[in-house]
């Protein structure tokens, strides 16, 4: 059960990471965020990120040209 859903279909980089940050920024620690996204580089650039901040990364997959990420608040 995810805390708050990010559509960042369609944007180009770095706009699903900087969605991605004003969402996560609006959660209280241990709540999840989902954010789906078509942008080829969001696999490496959000795993990136998510290296960079206290937050997990709890699933990274591709289905049918979407990139969707479910990350745990640090």
């Amino acid at each position: 059960m995810t805390d708050i859903f990010v559509d960042a279909k369609g944007l180009a980089c770095p706009m699903p990471i900087v969605r991605a940050k004003k969402a996560i920024d609006s959660l209280q620690s241990g709540q999840i965020m989902e954010l789906h996204t078509t942008d080829k580089g969001s696999m490496n650039d959000f795993q990136a990120w998510v290296r960079q901040t206290n937050h997990e990364l709890i699933e990274a997959k591709e289905d049918n040209g979407v990139f969707k990420f479910i990350v745990k608040k640090g």
